[in-house]
């Protein structure tokens, strides 16, 4: 009889846009926003976190054991935090940038932390108007020596499937006010910093702890003690016992979001299920997932991959099943398969970013730039909400 996959628990963090309704601008009010949920009585504060800059708002999900509960937390916490900016006067998007605010323009959140990371990284950090999303999958409790070594193992290989994850969630096609020719312009932004990007392989957990050690060791991560400025594509969260995926845009709809983290799931227990079985998914250098990662970056769902193995080019939309054919055997046992085939929803009607752009072109595009760019955030305020 075949072995149970382990528990592979979900939690997912999302960061969102603060927008002022009558200008369609960014709005520096993460102050006002937590004042207001400190307020409410404990069962219904969402317990927002400020970001970097004032006009982001950050909120994070219990630990959920399915993607049922993935789903059930991510409209919970969307419904509040919309809920709660409208009542004061403002509006959420779910986009990885903002299609025309400019970053000289936003105040920075007060707090050491905030101000380390702008001494650290001067103009870099100032920059760094830009949402993502992370999902995190749990193996265990990683003081369990097997279960460290797991998920170094399954980080190595998951490297693999960046492009194609980063593709199917790009939202980030617009930067200052400009069309950008990209489909993900906040992972060009994003890797200004350095330790970002795809990780490199590591043989062990050990080797893995001793890098994070010596970052530490030499002053790499400031006055931290931990190595939460790692910010790798994929990494080992350095709280969590968990493998924390910082790849993806941030969805801007639910079903996307929820499709995503199913996705992630997937690709970590059939990693596991062929552990299990004594195999493992084949390792590619850094340069060839660069490589495609940058394809995605550029052309979203839109463009090609390249295939390895074969050593040619293969359009997205044909990878795409072949992907969903090496998952197949897990999805049941996860119960995810309709939440997985919502990728064929994305592959027919595009990504957010190819629906924004689709709104601009439709209001005038260029030659009518600054109402066209106001559109698509009247279009990404409804996408944000729809379905709450």
């Amino acid at each position: 009889m075949a072995k149970p996959l382990p528990p592979l628990t979900l939690g997912i963090e999302e960061e969102y846009q603060i927008v002022d309704p009558h200008t369609r601008n960014l709005h520096s009010s993460i102050n006002e926003l937590i004042a207001h949920d400190e307020k409410l009585e404990t069962e219904k504060k969402i317990h927002l976190k400020p970001e970097f800059m004032q006009s982001q708002v950050e909120v994070g999900s219990h630990v959920c054991r399915n993607i049922q509960e993935i789903r059930q937390e991510v409209l919970r916490l969307r419904r509040s935090v919309c809920n709660m900016a409208e009542e004061n006067g403002l509006r959420i998007v779910a986009a990885s940038t903002h299609p025309f605010a400019k970053w000289e323009e936003q105040k920075i959140t007060e707090g050491m932390r905030y101000k380390e990371l702008l001494t650290d990284m001067q103009g870099v950090a100032r920059s760094l108007l830009i949402f993502g999303m992370h999902v995190h999958v749990g193996f265990g409790h990683k003081e369990n020596p097997e279960l460290r070594g797991l998920m170094i193992d399954i980080m190595n290989q998951a490297r693999y499937f960046i492009p194609h994850l980063l593709a199917l969630s790009t939202s980030s096609p617009f930067w200052q006010g400009e069309y950008t020719g990209l489909r993900s312009y906040r992972s060009v932004v994003f890797e200004q910093l350095p330790r970002t990007g795809i990780p490199p392989s590591f043989a062990s957990w050990a080797e893995y702890e001793n890098y994070e050690k010596m970052m530490l060791r030499v002053g790499s991560f400031g006055k931290g003690v931990t190595a939460a400025k790692i910010w790798w594509d994929i990494r080992p969260h350095p709280i969590f016992d968990t493998l924390e995926f910082r790849i993806s845009d941030i969805c801007t709809t639910v079903d996307e979001a929820v499709c995503l983290a199913a996705l992630f799931q997937a690709i970590c227990a059939k990693l596991v299920k062929l552990r299990m079985n004594n195999m493992e998914w084949r390792q590619y250098r850094g340069i060839h997932i660069a490589e495609n990662k940058w394809r995605a970056v550029r052309y979203g769902i839109n463009g090609k991959l390249i295939d390895f193995g074969k050593e040619e080019e293969v359009p997205f939309h044909f990878l795409i099943p072949e992907l969903l054919a090496f998952l197949d055997d897990v999805v049941d046992e996860l119960n995810i398969r309709n939440e997985i085939e919502y990728v064929h929803t994305i592959l027919r009607d595009g990504t957010s970013a190819d629906r924004q752009l689709d709104v601009y072109r439709k209001n005038g595009g260029d030659a009518n730039q600054e109402e066209a760019l106001k559109s698509v955030v009247d279009h990404l305020v409804e996408e944000t909400k729809r379905g709450l």
